[in-house]
């Protein structure tokens, strides 16, 4: 029994652990940490300008997290905390950062290169067996 007792424990627990992933739009990278019970007013998210970084945090001290935004230090654009928002719903906050317009520009270019570009199996839609 206490193995098995454990084991259920070990689960519940994973699934009340907050989970952080991305998840970019077109217009905007955005980030979501499920499993985040509180209210939305709850949670600051702001902008460290000195760590170039993103930061999240509650008032009852219960979820911190710190995470930078590696295609703004790629073109070496600085963090602008009016381009940041914040939603939560179902458990789930959701962390939305507008891209800045070179980003966009940037991504635009990369998507008409990528056109430009066959791939290995392209055809004219001609499926031929043997």
């Amino acid at each position: 029994m206490g193995r098995k007792w454990l084991k259920n424990m070990m689960r519940r627990r994973v699934n009340y652990l907050p989970i952080f992933m991305r998840k970019d739009t077109k217009m905007s990278f955005q980030w979501r940490i499920r499993n985040l019970p509180y209210p939305k007013d709850v949670y600051t998210v702001c902008v460290d300008q000195k760590e170039r970084c993103v930061v999240v945090r509650t008032s009852n001290k219960k979820y911190y997290k710190k995470f930078s935004i590696p295609d703004l230090d790629r073109y070496q654009l600085s963090l602008d905390g009016s381009l940041l928002s914040f939603a939560h719903a179902n458990c789930t906050l959701i962390i939305s950062y507008q891209k800045p317009k070179e980003v966009l520009v940037a991504e635009s270019e990369l998507q008409k290169e990528l056109k430009k570009v066959k791939t290995a199996h392209s055809s004219d839609g001609d499926c031929k067996t043997q």
